[in-house]
């Protein structure tokens, strides 16, 4: 099972096994990472599973829409890597991914 590489704010890192099919958002939350709040549920619609992702994955990511753009431009944490995890479908070609959750707006 592909895995996905979590920072938490306070700066642990754990390894989890992700489902194909998952976005990185529901990986996360469903493996017990509380901070990471996703209040919409993956609508994009807010902006609370904003995570900073592993730069040398960049390439392997979906091109990020308008609407995910726009949310993040409200972000006081933004940064060049940074990505809604409700935006990115987590599948074998992702294994290994890297995270770190943004800390709090």
């Amino acid at each position: 099972m592909p895995k996905l590489i979590v920072t938490t704010r306070e700066g642990e890192t754990s390894e989890i096994e992700v489902e194909t099919g998952l976005t990185v958002m529901e990986a996360i939350r469903d493996n017990g990472f509380d901070e990471l709040l996703a209040l919409c549920g993956g609508c994009c619609s807010c902006a609370t599973c904003h995570v900073h992702v592993d730069p040398e994955f960049a390439d392997k990511l979906p091109e990020m829409s308008e609407d995910e753009d726009d949310l993040l431009e409200s972000s006081d944490h933004r940064s060049d890597n940074s990505r809604l995890s409700c935006q990115i479908p987590f599948g074998a070609e992702l294994d290994g991914l890297k995270v770190t959750i943004a800390p709090e707006d």
